[in-house]
């Protein structure tokens, strides 16, 4: 499979509010609702959630967006999460020309997408859920929901660490890192609180009767985020969908054995599954000059460090994205703590 770009647009909201998205891969428009955060170019900077995106886009025209007050798009004032939603997402199918499209919903995603494809049957043609939930209830208990939001408003920082204790309880130290940072970097605590509230806010039990597109519920055993439960729930009440359970309690579908978490998915769209893919790699110089970048260094200072000269630096640095497929320096150093395996 060969390396994917993404290429980044914007869709405007009736008020005016900018949704950033990102496109990839060719063939029938696939959109992607995302978790609770994302943020469009870190995300494609970690190895294994680009590489989890590449493996949809192979087959596929990948559409992928920042919901309001996450990463590239602009904020917003409104509370109605879930109406927002539903709002983007028509703007976004808008955007790229899509009157018929697959839905994939990982994670809140999962419920999310099962309104709209209640409520705009006619424009799904298949629907794939990944780790999803019928009802906000059957997640955690009050006390639990009460802790964790009162976390994420009294230190982000700390609960952006719980939270993906939660969401990756096997990953690496590198991932750990990055992956808290990268919740925090998307967006700011009062909307994280705001989303988490919707999360387990949200009840789809009225509308998984209204589904009439072929359905694919993925979830893993032990997931340790959202119980095996609440996919048996959604799989039982869409009529016809099928439900594929995987080992694992990681909740993130890009961590752990991403690779079954992929080929499910593909099945679901109707593609053929991958095998495992080689990641990008760079040479011993450029991952040093990687790991300098990921200290926040310029390329004056990198090439002090490195005795050599400050334009053999810059070009060192744009070599590194342009042989992993970034734009910018940020997103070499959530590479390099993503990949390096340290925190």
């Amino acid at each position: 499979m060969a390396l994917v770009e993404q290429q980044l647009g914007t869709a405007n909201l009736e008020d005016g509010t900018a949704i950033r998205f990102a496109v990839a891969g060719r063939g029938p428009v696939a959109i992607y609702v995302p978790g609770w955060v994302s943020h469009l170019e870190l995300g494609w900077a970690v190895p294994a959630e680009r590489q989890f995106y590449e493996g949809l886009a192979d087959g596929r025209t990948l559409v992928r967006y920042d919901r309001p007050g996450c990463g590239l798009s602009g904020p917003t004032a409104r509370t109605d999460v879930v109406d927002l939603e539903l709002e983007v997402l028509h703007a976004v199918a808008t955007a790229v020309d899509a009157t018929r499209f697959d839905l994939v919903g990982a994670s809140f995603g999962a419920p999310l997408a099962v309104r709209w494809a209640a409520r705009h049957p006619e424009s799904v043609t298949r629907l794939v859920l990944y780790g999803g939930w019928v009802d906000g209830d059957g997640v955690a208990d009050p006390a639990v929901r009460e802790h964790v939001l009162g976390l994420v408003d009294q230190h982000w920082g700390f609960a952006s660490d719980v939270l993906t204790e939660i969401f990756a309880p096997d990953a690496d130290a590198g991932f750990r890192a990055m992956f808290a940072r990268y919740q925090r970097d998307s967006t700011s605590a009062a909307w994280a609180h705001r989303l988490l509230a919707a999360c387990y806010d949200i009840d789809v039990a009225g509308d998984l009767g209204r589904i009439t597109a072929p359905t694919s519920v993925i979830h893993r055993r032990d997931d340790r985020a959202v119980p095996l439960a609440e996919g048996e729930r959604l799989a039982g009440g869409i009529e016809g969908a099928t439900l594929t359970v995987l080992d694992g309690r990681t909740h993130i579908p890009f961590a752990g054995d991403t690779h079954a978490v992929l080929d499910a998915m593909r099945v679901g769209l109707g593609l053929a599954p991958l095998g495992p893919v080689a990641p990008p790699t760079l040479t011993p110089r450029l991952r040093e000059v990687a790991a300098l970048v990921a200290l926040g260094w310029s390329n004056r200072r990198i090439a002090q460090e490195l005795m050599i000269s400050e334009r053999t630096a810059e070009s060192h640095v744009e070599r590194i994205r342009e042989r992993l497929g970034f734009g910018s320096r940020a997103q070499i150093a959530a590479w390099y703590v993503a990949s390096s395996g340290v925190g």
